[in-house]
């Protein structure tokens, strides 16, 4: 197994700290993908989020987390009973890891789970390396959290897609116009104060640049569950580019850059950033996906 991880690690050129950092959370949470495979946890849920388009789509930016959704409801989904898996296979691949699920006070629709291992011992297992690693603190743990939204919102489509590292299996994702969808509800709606998640604004080019509409369908169902849009309305592409216009408008590009920059490799990506340079790209790319329903 260990030859497994040494081959994937092979596709990484690990100089520095943080390098070895980022693989290890990589193969991590490909291990963990096979993991819930195992379990037949895509037979019940979808994969989405930036760890989904960096695995499935090529995203160049690092990711943290899982972020799955249910393909539909259900309130008395029980996450423990995948978290075993997702163990069980981090194990067989020599990583001594555990993975809980995190009980919330609230009645919250999110259910969540990490997986937690310390960093440096296993950075030592993967790359053949002797301890103590430069830049990496003994006692300094690896953390991902795993999140399954478990009453999602309608209008999303899914695809199968295969992965071969470590061995060959398959993720129910969602489709590119419907991951898009997610990503500019999250632009618009996502409740952080005064922090501003700059991976948001940087994985939104990344849609445009690849020319994927936007599932506008689901976006709007979406934007209802969150009180976002009235329950009896129409999100039009007229109404969507006024509402990332205003958007932009009020974002602090500063503190976006500065969000983004730790998880990405090339600080000129975020050069031109100014709520000029989104507006003027939102008029430009942005399109809507065509269907009998919103053509």
């Amino acid at each position: 197994m260990r030859s497994a991880l040494a081959d994937m690690l092979k596709a990484y050129d690990c100089r520095t700290a943080d390098d070895y950092r980022h693989a290890l959370n990589e193969i991590v949470q490909e291990i963990a993908l096979l993991g819930l495979y195992r379990g037949g946890f895509f037979t019940h849920a979808a994969f989405y989020g930036g760890t989904a388009l960096r695995v499935f789509y090529g995203l160049d930016r690092f990711s943290e987390d899982l972020d799955f959704s249910l393909t539909k409801s259900d309130k008395k989904f029980d996450l423990s009973s995948f978290t075993q898996a997702v163990q069980d296979e981090l194990g067989a691949y020599g990583l001594d890891m555990t993975v809980q699920e995190k009980m919330k006070q609230n009645d919250s629709p999110v259910k969540s789970a990490f997986i937690k291992g310390g960093t440096q011992i296993h950075i030592v297992k993967i790359a053949s390396v002797q301890p103590p690693v430069t830049g990496i603190n003994p006692r300094e743990q690896l953390r991902i959290k795993l999140e399954v939204d478990t009453q999602p919102p309608s209008g999303a489509t899914f695809e199968m897609k295969y992965q071969l590292r470590p061995v060959p299996y398959s993720v129910r994702i969602y489709s590119p116009s419907s991951l898009f969808a997610g990503k500019i509800h999250a632009l618009l709606c996502r409740s952080w104060k005064t922090r501003v998640k700059g991976r948001d604004f940087y994985d939104y080019i990344w849609f445009l640049s690849q020319s994927i509409p936007v599932n506008v369908r689901h976006l709007a169902e979406r934007m209802k569950q969150t009180g976002h849009l009235p329950a009896d309305a129409v999100l039009s592409e007229k109404d969507l580019k006024s509402r990332l216009h205003k958007r932009f408008a009020s974002v602090d590009f500063a503190q976006a850059k500065k969000d983004v920059l730790p998880f990405i490799k090339n600080s000129e990506a975020v050069k031109l950033w100014s709520a000029d340079f989104f507006s003027t790209i939102t008029d430009d790319k942005l399109k809507i996906e065509k269907s009998k329903k919103n053509a």
